[in-house]
């Protein structure tokens, strides 16, 4: 990644959100970001609006880079070539796919009861994969069956901590409620 050989990276929204900061921090020695365009535009369906992302650790640089980043989307018609490509998304089944997603988390919505954690193990098993906003929800899964478990970071971004022993039913109850594939 530091030699710039991937053309795309996939992680989840916190390990993406850390390499955007480190990449364009690195000049600095981390005290703030000095490179890039600021985080992209948020785009959405039927926006109507542009708005373009920064944090507070953007520098002048970056900020800079996003006016600039957004002149060009302005200039270029994004809200047109937005709604065609939902457009295309859509008669494509994107529509769809996402209604049947939204069902299925709203029929596995984690419960509003409190569950208790079983007796603490050691936990050296790990189970990548797993969305950081869903981490907790998935560790109340396994409460709920009554595996031991702890959310964590591992090297590649966040995990679900079991015992060796529980691994391979832990991934599979994590499958079956939707956390991992």
């Amino acid at each position: 990644m530091l030699v710039g050989s991937p053309d795309i990276m996939v992680t989840d929204s916190l390990t993406g959100n850390i390499m955007v900061k480190m990449l364009s921090s690195y000049t600095t020695g981390g005290s703030y970001e000095a490179m890039g365009y600021g985080y992209g535009p948020g785009i959405g369906e039927g926006y109507d609006r542009l708005v373009m992302i920064v944090s507070r650790a953007s520098g002048a640089p970056v900020i800079a880079g996003a006016i600039r980043y957004a002149a060009q989307l302005v200039r270029g018609n994004i809200f047109k070539v937005a709604a065609e490509e939902f457009a295309a998304a859509n008669k494509a089944g994107l529509a769809k796919l996402l209604e049947e997603r939204k069902a299925a988390a709203n029929k596995q919505a984690a419960p509003a009861e409190t569950v208790e954690a079983p007796p603490k193990e050691v936990v050296t098993g790990a189970i990548a994969g797993i969305e950081i906003m869903d981490l907790e929800d998935a560790v109340q899964v396994l409460w709920k069956n009554k595996i031991y478990a702890e959310s964590g970071m591992g090297c590649t971004g966040p995990v679900v901590l079991v015992s060796d022993a529980n691994l391979e039913k832990s991934i599979g109850l994590l499958k079956e409620a939707g956390y991992v594939q």
